[in-house]
């Protein structure tokens, strides 16, 4: 397996980090992992297509998470697609993707589709082509090359119940290798059981442990999304062999480099800071 960082930032517009987006080569595979600000540009840069891409999934319905899921499944459309394209997320994915094809982009579909058919050239409605999944905790996707499974982390559910606001995080086992992706999280018991014995944990990690000196930060890091020291912690307690910091919050360099030392206070495994574009080979 190969981990491509596409997206390391956050909901801040930053010139040198997109918003969250990973792609994940299994097996011959491309998996994309969320689809924000700039995944598609990402992937030209790396070589591919949304066209290219065999199956999308979703952690939660932030719009950093989602903003440009629009844009790579219309995308993969008009660069060719043809067979069915699988999106798996948290329950309401199904629901927003059809708000997508049937509202958002429903002019754009039926002037394509006629273009297309006046040039003598019809193409297949891109709504036969998508294919969306509402997930629970459990298996999500199992074959013979690869198992998929979720199960629900904490991402403020102290704002909002499970019911109302659905996260995951991902596990994928395959080539004899775990990766786990937290997705946005604070410590919990589904990100422990994802991560447990994972060869890579990619974690999301907005704060250094010196930036929460207010209480506005001391909420974040407690109740919604997790700080280098506890995404440190949770990479000891779960045995994780690599850990893989993403989602930074905007921050200065010394800060950036102070997180190295926030995770080390509890974890002595590799620490990678994730950069967009950065290729990490799963071995």
């Amino acid at each position: 397996m190969k981990i491509t960082l596409l997206g390391t930032g956050s909901p801040a517009v930053e010139t040198d980090r997109q918003s969250s987006a990973l792609l994940l080569q299994v097996n011959g595979a491309h998996w994309l992992f969320d689809a924000g600000r700039g995944v598609n540009v990402q992937l030209l840069r790396v070589g591919l297509t949304p066209a290219n891409l065999d199956a999308i999934f979703i952690t939660h319905h932030h719009w950093d998470h989602i903003g440009d899921l629009g844009d790579v499944l219309i995308g993969a459309w008009h660069a060719g697609r043809s067979t069915t394209l699988h999106v798996y997320g948290p329950q309401g994915t199904q629901a927003l993707v059809s708000v997508m094809l049937n509202q958002v982009y429903a002019r754009e579909i039926a002037f394509t589709l006629a273009l297309q058919a006046q040039l003598g050239n019809p193409v297949a409605d891109i709504r036969d082509l998508v294919e969306v999944h509402d997930v629970e905790p459990g298996v999500v996707l199992a074959g013979e090359a690869a198992v998929v499974s979720a199960e629900d982390v904490d991402h403020g559910s102290v704002l909002l119940p499970q019911a109302e606001w659905p996260c995951l995080g991902y596990r994928v086992e395959a080539e004899g290798k775990v990766v786990a992706i937290s997705g946005d999280t604070v410590p919990c018991a589904g990100l422990a059981k994802l991560a447990r014995d994972a060869d890579v944990l990619v974690q999301c990690c907005y704060l250094a442990d010196a930036e929460i000196t207010v209480l506005g930060f001391e909420f974040l890091s407690r109740h919604v999304i997790a700080s280098a020291g506890q995404a440190g912690m949770v990479a000891a307690q779960a045995n994780v062999k690599k850990l893989v910091l993403t989602h930074f919050r905007p921050k200065s360099a010394a800060l950036m480099d102070s997180m190295l030392a926030d995770v080390r206070r509890a974890y002595a495994g590799d620490v990678i800071l994730g950069r967009d574009l950065m290729e990490i080979a799963v071995s």
